[in-house]
């Protein structure tokens, strides 16, 4: 017997039960015998090629038997049980020779034949079984196939079983009918012919005359009335033309006359009847009279017709059974490799599951390790910038400082780098035109690459634009380029293609989440070492690098994929070992024009007096923030969980806003915190950070409407100004709850104008709206930045009012837009952020949040330049 070698490990294990090859009552029998007893010894060690055989054996609906090794052991399926008959269930396991000592003579022929390697095949072999404990002789065809072991030599013959006893005794039985009918047939015409026989003779009208003893019993007619009838005026009006042509060539030429043909009998009936007439010539050679015979067929026409009808369908059923067998053989023939190929699919899937599972796993832990990571950061870019101050003007200790701040910054990319790959970060995508983006990226990546390496730039006619984030992409090519240098170590060419393309649904239905549809193709093609192709599926995993120790994180292709991935594009990768690579992201089309990029001046940094509830469960993190939000002149309060937060709102302390991390301990969830803090304190703004943000308040990429993020780790200034800009949204809330004013007739009448207002708070933008409609202004309103592209491009808008901070864009970029689309267009901008607004939109006017209904009007009418937002209130002395 041949083992499996070292090369092909055995796939079960050795617990005989855990083998899923199905095959009803004989596979549970084939799992649990003991095989270890026999030469071919436990299921663990047998072959590839023999477990795969008994698979295909144990599974088939045609009786099969396998007869493996030189001993010719038997392993047979649920089929070939019936052929066992009364040798079944102790024939498995045992030897051909032990189990049919009387067909041993045979059956050694047979297999010394197929062992050679020959394919025999012997149709309707006659054998005796006994089945139910009776013995029937039943008819086989027998097909014995060579079965090669991994050694190429064959291990054993399978024998394929067909029943056709019921096919054959059909056979028979049809034959028996055919001869019993002729037999049958025979008989009835002799006795007609005895007792119908009839004389006579035939005038020159062709009518019969003469002694005719047997058309009386035919016909009813006495012999008065059918003596001067014509034959022919008793055939049916349809057969007598041809029955009259066929009488006169029988006179014409005196031969015997042979027809069949309907008469009507006296009562009305028509009768169907065989007629056969020889005539008698006399000594001149003429017809003296004819003898013969009229026999009613009638009922045998029937019966042969019934007879015919029930032969066809035999027919028709065994030429049914014939095709079904036929199919049923070829299934048969084709079943091993159909099984083969069916388990080579089903690993294939496994295959794709595994790793769909595995990407899945990491990416949870990468959330995860984000999360921890960028609250360490926080911890240490918070105490650094806080330690700036006491530094200050020292050189050496601002330097390092400076040199450690460059460090968290490096630490806060890797950690987006795990959220890129992990498809959990927070994009802000907006519309590109991918050729301008690319060709504003020129002297970054020359400078990235060296001058040792030649940038070749290919960009297709009409060029769609794209919906993708404008920072993660500048990151993916840039993380593209240095991979190809790296891979060029520094010397070859570098191309970069745009081009259009369309993903067809043949495309898509071979490629694992690709939406069919129209993308922007970006490629980055070098000609470097290539990769090998056992590893090219492996670079989009993270961690996963060629370079050499210290070289690469092995994060870049796979923040390229993961971020590709989340704004529902593709990733395609092509390498040629020795000749190169090339990745192409296939980046969503966008149908909107594109978004323009307007660099905004910062302004000084402003805090506040207002009280703010800080709620996060890393302590150090905790103690960082208190000490920021303090410098920048904040009344803080403080709480380890959402729990404990909500413990303080409820105990009647006026807070101002709540600071709360997303990810929190405990039962109670940060979006729920929100909504119950919102219940008791109306007028409470709320603000959320995170280092990670799963699905609570981020879904598809993108922030939920109306909430306000801080991504961790981040700096004093971009605390401070955010805090700014959600305390100014909260207390114009608070503005525009208030009564409406009385506006005066004089100023409405001069100042009714156009105005497009731009505001992603429904509250706000409802309140302000009617402000202006009350002071006799025309208010087109906007939600978004899109919105009001919209409305630009078709309303004649004389100003536009928008806030600063807008979904998918900024009021600093509508608001550039915007004076390109309507020259002369008054700009207003309003927020809680106004720093820098200026040096960004020279020319415009500055309406700082909370406003007034007067102070709105006031500053559409031009008759205000900045307005400053009123003192806050007092809030808690001291720290929680």
């Amino acid at each position: 017997m041949t083992r499996a070698d070292s090369s092909h490990p055995p796939d079960v294990t050795s617990n005989p039960s855990a083998w899923p090859i199905g095959g009803g009552d004989t596979g549970a029998l084939v799992r649990a015998f003991d095989w270890a007893a026999t030469s071919l010894g436990p299921i663990a060690d047998w072959s590839r090629e023999l477990r795969a055989t008994v698979s295909n054996i144990v599974n088939s609906p045609v009786a099969k038997v396998l007869m493996w090794g030189p001993d010719h052991v038997m392993i047979y399926n649920e089929g070939y049980s019936v052929i066992a008959g009364a040798n079944h269930p102790r024939a498995l396991g045992r030897t051909v020779r032990d189990v049919w000592p009387d067909l041993w003579d045979w059956n050694r022929e047979i297999l010394r034949r197929g062992f050679a390697g020959e394919v025999l095949s012997y149709r309707d072999q006659a054998m005796t079984l006994v089945r139910g404990g009776i013995a029937q002789e039943v008819f086989l065809d027998l097909f014995y196939t060579p079965v090669y072991d991994a050694d190429g030599a064959v291990g054993g013959v399978m024998c394929t079983a067909l029943d056709n006893t019921d096919r054959l005794l059909l056979k028979r039985e049809l034959e028996a009918n055919v001869v019993a009918l002729g037999e049958a047939n025979a008989r009835f015409r002799s006795a007609i012919e005895a007792t119908h026989g009839v004389l006579w003779t035939n005038d020159a009208a062709g009518r019969m005359t003469g002694e005719q003893p047997g058309w009386a019993m035919l016909t009813g007619q006495t012999k008065a009335e059918y003596h001067g009838y014509g034959w022919a005026d008793a055939v049916h009006p349809d057969d007598a033309q041809p029955s009259i042509a066929a009488w006169q060539r029988a006179v014409a030429t005196k031969s015997t006359f042979v027809f069949e043909h309907r008469v009507r009998r006296h009562c009305g009936e028509w009768r169907t009847f065989a007629i056969r007439g020889v005539p008698r010539l006399d000594a001149s050679g003429e017809i003296a009279e004819w003898v013969g015979v009229h026999t009613d067929i009638t009922h045998q026409r029937s019966a042969e017709a019934a007879l015919r009808d029930h032969a066809e369908q035999l027919e028709r059923q065994v030429r049914h059974r014939q095709r079904a067998e036929d199919q049923l053989r070829h299934l048969n023939e084709t079943l091993e490799a159909r099984v083969i190929a069916e388990i080579g699919s089903r690993r294939a899937a496994e295959a794709k599951l595994m790793q769909a599972q595995k990407m899945e796993t990491v990416g949870k832990l990468t959330g995860g390790v984000a999360h921890d990571f960028n609250n360490l950061l926080q911890v240490v870019s918070g105490n650094l910038q806080l330690l700036m101050k006491d530094v200050a003007g020292n050189e050496r200790a601002e330097t390092r400082v400076a040199n450690a701040m460059a460090g968290v910054s490096r630490g806060s990319r890797l950690a987006a780098q795990l959220l890129a790959f992990g498809r959990r970060q927070a994009l802000e995508p907006k519309v590109v035109n991918v050729t301008r983006f690319v060709g504003g990226m020129d002297d970054m990546l020359r400078r990235a690459i060296g001058e040792g390496i030649e940038i070749e730039t290919i960009v297709g006619g009409g060029l769609w634009n794209t919906f993708i984030d404008p920072g993660q992409i500048e990151n993916a090519l840039l993380n593209l380029a240095i991979n190809a240098r790296d891979a060029m170590d520094g010397q070859g060419r570098l191309t970069i293609e745009l081009a259009n393309a369309h993903l067809d649904d043949d495309y898509a239905r071979t490629h694992d989440e690709v939406t069919p549809g129209q993308y922007v193709m970006l490629a980055v093609t070098d000609t470097g070492s290539g990769i090998p192709p056992e590893i090219v599926d492996k670079v989009f995993e993270p961690f996963f690098s060629t370079k050499a120790e210290g070289k690469g994180s092995g994060l870049g292709l796979s923040m390229v994929y993961g971020f590709v991935k989340q704004s529902g594009g593709h990733v395609k990768i092509y390498s040629e070992p020795g000749h190169g690579t090339s990745i192409k992201l296939y980046l969503p089309r966008a149908m909107q024009s594109e978004d323009m990029e307007v660099a905004v001046d910062t302004g000084p940094i402003t805090g506040g007096t207002e009280t703010v509830l800080v709620v996060e469960d890393d302590d150090e993190v905790r103690a960082t923030v208190v000490e920021l939000l303090a410098d920048l002149g904040y009344r803080v309060l403080k709480a380890v969980d959402a729990q404990s937060a909500l413990s303080v709102i409820e105990s009647g302390i006026p807070i101002d806003l709540l600071f709360t991390d997303v990810v929190m301990p405990g039962t109670l969830k940060s979006p729920e915190l929100a909504r119950q803090a919102r219940e008791r304190l109306p007028d409470i703004a709320v603000l959320f950070t995170s280092g990670y943000t799963e699905n609570s308040i981020v879904h598809g990429g993108r922030l939920d409407a109306g909430v306000e993020l801080l991504s961790k780790p981040y700096t004093r200034e971009a605390l401070a100004r955010k805090f700014r800009h959600v305390l100014a949204n909260q207390g114009q809330r608070r503005q525009v709850a208030a009564p409406a004013p009385v506006v005066s007739p004089v100023v409405t009448k001069a100042t009714g104008r156009t105005v497009l207002l731009v505001e992603d708070d429904a509250l706000i933008r409802a309140a302000t709206a009617e402000a202006l409609q009350d002071g006799g202004h025309v208010v087109v309103e906007a939600a978004s930045a899109e919105e009001a592209m919209a409305a630009l491009q078709t309303a004649p808008i004389d100003v536009l009012m928008t806030d600063i901070h807008l979904p998918g864009s900024s009021g600093i970029e509508l608001a550039a837009r915007a004076r390109l689309i309507r020259e002369g267009i008054r700009v207003v901008v309003a927020s809680g952020d106004t720093a820098g607004v200026s040096g960004a939109l020279p020319g415009a006017a500055v309406l700082a949040k909370p406003y007034s209904a007067a102070q709105l009007l006031a500053m559409i009418a031009g008759e205000a330049g900045v307005a400053t937002a009123p003192a806050p209130r007092r809030a808690l002395e001291g720290e929680g």
